[in-house]
């Protein structure tokens, strides 16, 4: 098969879930498959790690992007007799003038479920394009069981048109020296306390204020004098916790980092004590399995996405309920063993998930759409 992939996310979308699936299946598609051949659309630098014998990289702009979506790209693939067109990023660039089979994952349908949580602009094209999107592609891939049932119930298609293949952690995400990422912490960051952690973006389906409420109701029956750690840059909702955590007179134990950069994030996972991530939805969800290859105890939500993610490698808590958060961090932060136990079962379940699976699973669906088959369920 001649593949074509639009991996300009990688770069577009950088540090999002939607560049780090892209460059994940990429990276992985072009080292595990030797009998492809790959048609890379590419904008910006840093392309040598997928630049190999099976894989062609094609420049594009960073501007222009839609004479390229609707004019450059199905040219290009007509031109180069391309048999599976891959679009990344819940089919943004999709074109019905792309002549090979076409195929897309949709990571979640948020502006459908959750529309007050994101842009009106994005909301907008969103729902304009979605239908077409869903209906004019051959194979659909999703990250999620529960993301396909979610697709299900909003766009009359064939259920064996799609696809499921969960996510995974980058290896940087690993156990490291406790003590030694704590010193890290406390020279950069002048982290000095035990802390609880939570990070992942601030939107409202995120949560986030009810972490701190929680906290802040049992913070002073803890064993140890811990702080919450909230990393991530300061955007308008942020500032609305920042607020929250006035009104609760707390600022002597919620700390807000601002923008941490990537690297830095197995160093905050390996450092805390728990890990805490009370989405209210979620298409997958990376960063609990981002802390549980760090062996890090996670107390995740209860809903969407999360408990096929998390299974019983964690603690998993009905996110609207502030009781149930605050006595799941007071029991875990006062239990030593525990906190052991949930980390060995982190180890455990995150060893299930690996790019490379997904890329392999991937790369079945490829095969399956150019083989016109689907996948019985």
């Amino acid at each position: 098969m001649k593949i074509s992939i639009d991996a300009r996310g990688i770069n577009l979308y950088s540090g999002t879930g939607i560049g780090t699936y892209t460059e994940n299946i990429v990276k992985n598609l072009v080292n595990i498959d030797t009998l492809n051949n790959y048609h890379v659309f590419w904008s910006g630098n840093n392309y040598e790690s997928i630049k190999k014998d099976n894989c062609k990289i094609v420049m594009t702009s960073k501007k222009h992007q839609r004479f390229f979506e609707d004019y450059y790209f199905p040219e290009n693939i007509s031109k180069e007799n391309i048999d599976i067109y891959h679009m990344p990023q819940n089919g943004i660039g999709f074109s019905e003038d792309i002549s090979c089979k076409k195929i897309v994952t949709i990571h979640d349908l948020i502006p459908y479920v959750m529309p007050e949580t994101v842009g009106r602009s994005y909301l907008l094209k969103f729902l304009k394009e979605m239908p077409i999107i869903m209906g004019g592609s051959d194979g659909i891939i999703t990250v999620s069981e529960f993301s396909k049932q979610d697709i299900l119930k909003f766009f009359p298609i064939d259920e064996k048109k799609i696809f499921v293949t969960p996510l995974a952690a980058d290896k940087k995400y690993t156990p490291l020296d406790k003590l030694h990422c704590k010193n890290i912490l406390k020279t950069i960051y002048n982290l000095t306390k035990p802390f609880i952690l939570y990070l992942g973006g601030f939107s409202e389906r995120k949560n986030v204020a009810s972490a701190i409420t929680a906290f802040s109701k049992v913070y002073k029956d803890l064993n140890k004098d811990y702080d919450l750690v909230i990393v991530g840059g300061y955007r308008d909702p942020s500032q609305n916790l920042v607020k929250l955590v006035h009104q609760l007179k707390m600022e002597s134990h919620v700390v807000f980092t601002g923008f941490v950069p990537e690297e830095h994030l197995p160093i905050f996972y390996n450092s805390c004590d728990t890990f805490i991530y009370p989405s209210f939805y979620e298409g997958f969800g990376l960063p609990p399995l981002e802390a549980m290859n760090c062996g890090t105890p996670v107390i995740a939500s209860n809903l969407t996405s999360i408990p096929e993610v998390v299974g019983d490698g964690g603690i998993l808590i009905d996110p609207y309920d502030i009781s149930e958060m605050s006595f799941a961090i007071g029991n875990l932060l006062g239990n030593e063993s525990l906190r052991s136990e949930l980390s060995s079962k982190a180890l455990i379940r995150a060893s299930e998930f690996s790019w490379e699976n997904t890329a392999r699973n991937t790369l079945k669906v490829y095969e399956s759409i150019y083989n016109n088959e689907t996948v019985d369920k």
